[in-house]
Formats: C-alpha cells, structure tokens, sequence
C-alpha cells in the first residue's frame, strides 16, 4: 500500500484502533428522500457532531452535504446504484468514477456487488475495474457486498457471508462491509477469512437502541471486526448525534451495551 492510500485510510478510520464508524447516505437513489436525509447538510453535521469517522454520498450531495464548519468527516463518494422502482433493484450499475471522487474531494470510494444476482458476473468485472483504479490513484475503496438474488434463500447464511466477505479482499477492496450472520461465534469465521477490515451492515431498522447496541458490541467487541457501516438506524434516530457517539464509543472504546445505554439515555 502507497503512503496516498494510506494517508487517505486514515481520514476514514481510527489510526490509533484501527476501526472506524461509517454513516452511508446514498438511500435517495434507491429509495428516494426519506426521514434523515432531506436536509444532508444538518444530518451530516450531527454525525459528525457525535464523532463518527465518515460518511458516504453519492456523487450528487457532496456538496449538498458540505458543511465548511464544525467537526471534520471523511468522505467516501458511492460509485454503484439502482432503484427500488426496477424489477431487477439487486444489478447495480456504476454511476462515477475514481476521478470524479478525486475532483470532489473523496477520502475515499464505495461499490456495492450482489453475489447471486443475475448480473452479478457485471457487478464483478465493474469491481475489478474500480480495483485497478482505485490502486493507480491510491484511492481506498470500500466495497459493500450481500449475497442476494433470486435463488438466495438466506442472505446471511454465515458460509455465504465468509465467502463474500474473501470476495471483497481478494478483489482488491481495503474494507469490506457485509451484512452479520446474527451471531459473533459465527461473525468471528467472517472476519477471521478476510485479510482486510470487516465492517458490519446496518441492516433494516431496528425496533430498539439495545437491539442495535447489542448487535454493534457482539460483531466488534466480540467478534473482532473493524467497525460498522450504519446508515438508517443512525442518520434516522431521534437523536443522531447521540447515537453516533455511543457507537463510536462501542467501536473505538469497547464500553458495554449497558454502558452505551445510560449514555444514550442520560
């Protein structure tokens, strides 16, 4: 790895834990405006108010989201999308490219592959295309990868997310974000697979903080991975900032979900 890639990383992650808090907001293509996302600029504020260590946008909000004030984010721009309004929402297609990142100020660049989709051979051949350019521009790349399509009976099916997870490194990604098995035992086989940082998915809105809470501690407390990419259940929690912050704290400091809770609710 070139000193470029690194000294990007380490604007997306904690160099003395090595871990990170990831905030994605490219829900607008797929699902469109939603709760959380209309006003970026003042959510991106109160995540960064509560000390996470970066955001991802699609090309199109980053200056929506540039605040010029407060606390500094790093910024990963999304290259991949899709819409929930397509028959075939799980092929997604590139929609930027590492240069346009580069001239928009990007730490960093996100791709999203579903294996078992029916274009996921296209998915495959557009991240290897990102790989070897985000290896000439030394630009980090994050690659977000689920196992979906039509024959998927398990999304987290622990093999699956193992195999997946391998996919991302082998690939040429620098922090692969996958979604969890439900479980650390199992999470633990994920992350132990993959030779580069393991990041947990959101997933769906949780019906409680603990919930959440709990599920954060077991993947990066128990399991060892390298942090989390949470965007719904942060950037639409009734309190944004807070919730960053408890995470962050979780990620980077390892307090209990009890700790986190009295926190959160004090």
């Amino acid at each position: 790895m070139g000193i470029g890639k690194r000294v990007r990383l380490e604007r997306i992650m904690n160099r003395d834990t090595g871990k990170t808090v990831i905030v994605p907001m490219d829900h607008g293509v797929s699902s469109g405006p939603m709760k959380g996302i209309i006003n970026i600029k003042d959510t991106v504020e109160k995540i960064a108010e509560g000390g996470a260590n970066a955001i991802i946008l699609h090309k199109g909000m980053v200056e929506q989201g540039h605040r010029g004030k407060g606390k500094d984010v790093g910024l990963i721009v999304h290259m991949s999308a899709s819409t929930d309004l397509s028959i075939r929402k799980n092929d997604k297609v590139l929609v930027c490219t590492v240069e346009e990142a580069i001239k928009l100020g990007a730490d960093g660049v996100s791709i999203h592959v579903n294996i078992g989709a029916e274009d996921e051979k296209q998915m495959l051949k557009d991240f290897g295309a990102v790989s070897k350019a985000c290896i000439e521009w030394q630009m980090p790349l994050v690659a977000m990868i689920y196992y979906r399509g039509p024959e998927v009976k398990n999304p987290f099916d622990p093999d699956a997310v193992a195999h997946i997870a391998r996919i991302g490194a082998e690939l040429g990604a620098d922090i692969v974000k996958v979604p969890y098995t439900g479980d650390p035992e199992t999470f633990r086989k994920v992350v132990e697979g993959c030779p580069v940082p393991v990041v947990i998915a959101g997933g769906p809105k949780v019906s409680s903080d603990k919930e959440l809470l709990q599920m954060i501690y077991d993947a990066v407390v128990v399991a060892g991975c390298a942090g989390l990419s949470v965007g719904r259940n942060i950037f639409q929690h009734d309190n944004v900032s807070k919730i960053t912050y408890v995470l962050s704290k979780i990620v980077h400091e390892g307090i209990t979900v009890d700790e986190a809770l009295k926190i959160l609710e004090g």
